[in-house]
């Protein structure tokens, strides 16, 4: 059965940080970021453990902002 790997990008300069997107993850993949702001002062999501990103994209189905892209690339 091929393996499907998921990849993720954030903008991070839309994102406001409501952290939708972390508890709709479900393999954990994003975090928000704690140090960290954007140009607006909002904490924002990141990919923390990329490697673990099946692609499923329900971080980007919750997200208002629609700052998330979500990729897919299955291995034979």
């Amino acid at each position: 059965m091929p393996k499907v790997i998921g990849a993720v990008t954030v903008d991070a300069m839309r994102c406001k940080g409501c952290e939708l997107c972390v508890v709709a993850c479900p393999t954990h993949t994003l975090a928000l970021k704690s140090n960290d702001v954007n140009d607006r002062g909002y904490h924002y999501a990141y990919a923390a453990d990329m490697a673990t990103c099946i692609g499923c994209a329900a971080c980007a189905t919750v997200c208002p902002d629609a700052c998330i892209e979500v990729y897919r690339v299955i291995e034979k």
